[in-house]
């Protein structure tokens, strides 16, 4: 088995979803035991468009319909990061040392009762919208330093 440095990273898309009041959509997810909040994000498919992916992603989430959302903004640049040395061989079929995203930012048009995350394969236990700055303090650490630059790449646009 290669060691985590050989390992590529997994493609993958984000979206943050803010609502007209300016929230941003969060999931708990399911498979963790600790208060794990993350914004929609997934892998891309074999031949797959990234902006495809991130509305795709988004529904298969939370059931959100793409027409009930507006992207606002794609991030300049892919973020990564790396999943902590215990995770590594274990997510993804071990095929994986983390994830490199592409982030889109999209404006929710819909209304709450529009949100199912009761969804084909569910991810999500419960979901909240939060404030921008609350939401780096929500997700798991290592994938905190991510989510801020995300946040100060599009705080001026949400």
């Amino acid at each position: 088995m290669p060691n985590d440095t050989e390992l590529p990273y997994r493609p993958c898309v984000g979206i943050m979803l803010v609502n007209m009041d300016g929230k941003i959509f969060v999931g708990q997810r399911l498979d963790n035991v600790v208060e794990a909040w993350q914004m929609p994000q997934g892998g891309i498919d074999e031949g797959e468009d990234a902006r495809a992916a991130a509305l795709r992603e988004l529904q298969e989430e939370t059931g959100i319909r793409p027409e009930l959302v507006e992207i606002i903004a794609k991030a300049k640049d892919e973020h990564f990061y790396d999943l902590p040395p215990e995770l590594v061989g274990k997510l993804w079929g071990g095929k994986y040392r983390g994830q490199r995203q592409y982030w889109y930012l999209a404006r929710f048009v819909g209304q709450d009762g529009d949100i199912d995350i009761q969804t084909k394969h569910p991810e999500f236990r419960e979901w909240k919208w939060t404030i921008p700055d609350t939401l780096p303090d929500l997700i798991v650490p290592f994938k905190r330093k991510l989510y801020r630059d995300i946040l100060q790449e599009f705080r001026a646009l949400i």
